[in-house]
């Protein structure tokens, strides 16, 4: 990395004008507390180990605390690897695009020699996340908990290598020790760490009370508990860093702060940017939908057309955050310029989708969009595609119910827009009646038939 690029990412940090004080310190070492949440531009270019130094390069590093001691730690010729955590609420069955910044970072982490810990917010999610949000988060059973638990769970195994090695990612809930609180002694024990002022000057709370909205108790507990989860990995599993999101801020620092004060152990704490496109949506959500990572809830096909639909601004910094292509030969393809710069995004697509679902779902998707576009061959093998019974298709099954079942549309007075505007169609032929059914007479000789919103979205009815 150049000398010029290592200054841009150090000016856009926030260290230079945040200050993190600890209670019940000297002024020295308050003194020592603020420099140490600063990154050094000199300290950032010479960093040792292979995991900071890819955060560097490929523009994952944002904030750190005491990134030289986190360093010197890291590479330390004991050649005993890092353990680091990264937390994931169960709040959905999947996770979406917008974890993926955070599991790639893990992975790595991994690559590096260092051992990923996931957590999973099983007990975090009984109180939900305020960051970030307008209003409190729905409240969730723990049936629910366990279901999204399940889900979120089995994407991890795709990116990472789980086992009993030094450097072989585990799986933790913290349910299993926050579950278990005392809610007195942990007030007596911990609640003394933690001052109102502190916490009230969190970015986080304070976006919540500048929207008027409700901020209940049980919310701002969310904090303390984080903190806690923090110490509890350090005693447990000898978890020195926590790498998260740069909305997690302060309560990541909070972590490091408790660590020191209750058990005098130094942890770290280094965020990632949060990331949005060149139009400034958030990473993650499109017109149609979240991006969810498990197939069950969107098919391969769409999730390498997410990819492949990247605008020109987003592409190279994309490959860099969501590929695991050398950054020398990404650098070829910052010189691409009008429809060349498609190349790259094929490659985007392409490397993206392999990390999730495996290199062999390409060939079905490459043989689809070739279908779809190209108008050569006819396999739908890749789309999307529900399932009905020979009883309903004889009764006529609404095209409403069926582009939205396939996600090809948000609600029915999307589709009703669709076919309005010609965009609705039944294999090539446009559907112009907002009230039309799909029938058995639409399969002809086949047993599936393909619906179509605009140029690139597909699915398949097929009939069992």
């Amino acid at each position: 990395m150049t000398n010029t690029n290592t200054r841009s990412i150090a000016s856009a940090s926030p260290f230079s004008s945040r200050r993190f004080l600890s209670e019940g310190t000297s002024e020295e070492e308050e003194e020592g507390a603020t420099s140490s949440a600063q990154i050094d531009p000199d300290v950032l270019e010479n960093v040792k180990d292979p995991f900071l130094q890819t955060m560097r390069d490929r523009g994952f590093l944002f904030q750190c605390t005491n990134l030289k001691d986190l360093d010197e730690y890291m590479s330390s010729s004991d050649g005993k690897p890092t353990s680091a955590y990264l937390g994931f609420d169960a709040t959905a069955d999947s996770l979406h695009v917008g974890s993926l910044l955070q599991i790639m970072i893990l992975r790595h982490l991994q690559n590096a020699g260092h051992r990923p810990v996931v957590l999973i917010g099983g007990g975090t999610s009984k109180v939900g996340d305020p960051t970030g949000k307008d209003e409190s988060r729905k409240l969730l059973d723990d049936d629910l908990i366990k279901k999204n638990t399940d889900g979120i769970s089995k994407v991890f195994e795709k990116f990472l290598n789980f086992g009993d090695g030094p450097s072989e990612a585990i799986m933790v809930n913290n349910d299993d020790w926050l579950s278990g609180i005392k809610y007195l002694d942990f007030l007596r024990e911990y609640g003394t760490q933690f001052t109102i002022n502190r916490m009230m000057s969190f970015e986080s709370v304070k976006q919540r009370m500048s929207r008027e909205a409700p901020f209940s108790f049980l919310e701002f507990n969310y904090m303390i508990l984080q903190a806690y989860d923090f110490l509890e990995l350090n005693r447990r599993y000898g978890v020195k860093l926590q790498l998260g999101g740069s909305d997690q801020w302060g309560n990541m620092v909070s972590g490091t702060e408790l660590a020191r004060k209750c058990d005098r152990e130094q942890v770290f704490a280094l965020t990632a940017p949060l990331i949005t496109t060149s139009d400034g949506r958030k990473m993650g959500k499109t017109e149609g939908g979240a991006v969810w990572l498990n197939a069950d809830k969107l098919s391969e096909y769409d999730y390498w057309q997410f990819w492949r639909n990247t605008a020109d601004e987003d592409v190279i910094r994309f490959l860099k955050l969501f590929t695991e292509l050398p950054l020398d030969e990404i650098e070829k393809f910052e010189t691409l310029k009008g429809a060349e710069i498609n190349k790259a995004k094929i490659v985007l697509a392409d490397e993206a989708t392999t990390l999730l679902h495996g290199s062999e779902c390409l060939v079905a998707i490459k043989e689809t969009v070739k279908s779809m576009f190209k108008g050569k061959g006819t396999s739908t093998e890749s789309l999307p595609r529900i399932y009905v019974s020979s009883e309903s298709i004889s009764e006529g099954v609404k095209f409403l119910d069926l582009f939205t079942e396939l996600n090809l549309a948000n609600s029915k007075k999307e589709v009703r827009r669709l076919i309005q505007g010609g965009g609705a169609k039944l294999n090539d032929e446009k559907i112009t009646d907002e009230n039309a059914v799909l029938t058995v007479a639409d399969f002809g000789k086949e047993n599936e038939v393909t619906l179509r919103a605009g140029k690139k979205k597909a699915g398949v009815v097929e009939v069992q």
